[in-house]
């Protein structure tokens, strides 16, 4: 171990130990972004960025896991990403494919579904599918896997969903437009059952969300990171958890 490292893990763990557990969240929202640039700075094929990136996922589920979060969402790949070329996109799917079947072996957490699956090549929709259905009675934390997923599409979805499963009642549309609400809505996202995200971070310098649960986010903490995310350190993590820790959360009051 040489002498930088030696200096951030003193670092981290001064920032650990003065961390209030108390104020911690409980359910974290992870944008994975800059796999592509770390490759390109690299001068390395593109899908050496995603497979960093996942091995970065498999690290980061550690540190959520060490400080008992409670839900961990990972966005993997967007509704917008599988528009890149096919050159890139089948590689990177695989890569996602065998993070998903990692996490649900090692049997330490329980894996769900949050996206479009009808939009993913039948292989992958299997393997998240099944990842899903091994770890169901699992109780560890929650990994919520975001693979062909939009904030917009998500909410587009929960409404068509609502309104079908009234009108399959014979509903009249006056009867249907009264249960287009807010509590009804929030029943048929793909999150439906759990807690918001307190906390989302962002990788890589970007300060947007790119559509990244456009809903459940309303009162969540950002925290906003310039290190690519194959570059994020645990201690990057203890400092968006001692960011958010000293907030004082008004929930739109």
């Amino acid at each position: 171990m040489g002498l930088p490292d030696l200096v951030y893990r003193i670092y981290e763990k001064r920032i650990q130990r003065h961390l209030d557990r108390g104020r911690l969240p409980q359910h974290v929202a992870v944008l994975m972004d800059g796999n592509r640039r770390w490759a390109r700075a690299l001068s390395a094929p593109t899908s050496s960025g995603h497979q960093a990136g996942a091995e970065k996922a498999r690290e980061f589920l550690g540190w959520c896991d060490e400080l008992d979060v409670r839900v961990v969402t990972l966005w993997m790949l967007s509704t917008d990403n599988l528009e890149r070329p096919e050159d890139e996109l089948v590689p990177l799917l695989g890569i996602i494919e065998n993070l998903i079947e990692d996490i649900a072996a090692s049997g330490r957490w329980r894996v769900y579904p949050m996206g479009a699956l009808d939009l993913l090549p039948p292989r992958t929709a299997t393997v998240i599918k099944e990842a899903a259905d091994r770890t169901r009675e699992i109780d560890g934390m929650h990994v919520n896997v975001a693979v062909g997923y939009g904030g917009r599409r998500e909410i587009a979805d929960a409404v068509r969903a609502l309104l079908h499963e009234h009108a399959a009642r014979g509903a009249s549309v006056e009867e249907v437009a009264e249960v287009v609400t807010v509590e009804g809505i929030a029943e048929h996202l793909y999150t439906k059952g759990q807690p918001d995200p307190d906390l989302v971070i962002r990788a890589s310098g970007e300060q947007r969300l790119s559509g990244f649960m456009l809903w459940q986010s309303a009162n969540s903490e950002f925290y906003f990171c310039e290190a690519l995310w194959p570059d994020f350190r645990r201690v990057d993590f203890l400092r968006a958890l001692r960011s958010y820790s000293e907030r004082e959360r008004r929930y739109g009051r």
